[in-house]
């Protein structure tokens, strides 16, 4: 019972490498402490002390407050526009070019970055951010993963990038999949998600429980495509690399999932 409330540690790909104060290795090692302290006294209400804060409206260098969001409005293709609620008519009181850190949960993984609000200084009862969020399908056939990798490396490499990216990599059997530790590695990364379809393989019993969730037996077919591509945050811009039969397939499947034929590059 007291194992499900320990704080999980946070990944490297988690933390924006901005220098936030707090960092998210300071927010869990703080979290960690309270709850070594309410486990040894036997107190779950010491678990609480965390919730009591965020209740203050005043930002707090050393602990996060919860705001809700109060309304979200697209600006681009690309960028949206979210406005925060602040209790009453309080104002965030920041000073000229200081920012804040937002923190929340993405595909279930805690995720924080910085941003400067574009909201006045002195705006009450709300607080606005802008927040860019580009989409990528990848689907891979094979050797076709190889580049897609320079890509998503691109991506994970570069703290400011949003992108979302989901690779689909069709293999014949999970032996055949390519380059495991480091497709592994990058799915661990708060906007990356990786699927794979075996096409040879009849059961996912004998997988590593790591991979079960995520794998597909049989080929990638035109009801898997559209379940992935319904399971985007929006319509991606899809990149298909593989045989020509794989391709023809592929086009044929967006086609049908009400993806326009300049959303998608064929390498």
């Amino acid at each position: 019972d007291w194992l499900a409330l320990k704080p999980q540690e946070p990944s490297p790909s988690q933390c924006c490498g901005s220098g936030c104060k707090p960092c998210i290795y300071d927010v869990y090692e703080k979290e960690l402490a309270q709850w070594e302290r309410a486990k040894a006294k036997q107190d779950k209400s010491l678990l609480m002390e965390k919730k009591e804060q965020s209740s203050n409206s005043e930002l707090n260098p050393d602990t996060f407050t919860a705001f809700n969001i109060s309304s979200v409005e697209q600006l681009t293709e690309d960028t949206y526009q979210y406005r925060f609620e602040l209790p009453g008519n309080s104002s965030l009181r920041l000073s000229l070019g200081q920012h804040i850190v937002l923190r929340g949960v993405v595909n279930g993984l805690e995720v924080q970055r910085a941003y400067t609000p574009i909201s006045p200084g002195n705006a009450e009862g709300y607080f606005e951010v802008l927040m860019k969020h580009g989409e990528l399908l990848m689907l891979a056939s094979g050797t076709g993963l190889a580049p897609m990798l320079p890509i998503l490396q691109s991506i994970t490499d570069d703290e400011e990038d949003e992108t979302f990216v989901t690779l689909v990599g069709c293999f014949r059997t999970f032996d055949k999949i390519y380059l495991k530790p480091l497709l592994q590695d990058l799915a661990r990364y708060w906007n990356i998600r990786i699927f794979y379809v075996l096409s040879q393989e009849t059961s996912l019993e004998n997988l590593p429980w790591s991979y079960q969730e995520n794998t597909y037996t049989g080929r990638l077919n035109e009801d898997l495509m559209k379940m992935i591509i319904n399971s985007c945050r929006r319509k991606p811009f899809v990149l298909i690399c593989g045989s020509s039969a794989f391709s023809e397939d592929m086009s044929r499947y967006l086609k049908a999932a009400g993806i326009e034929e300049n959303s998608w590059f064929v390498f």
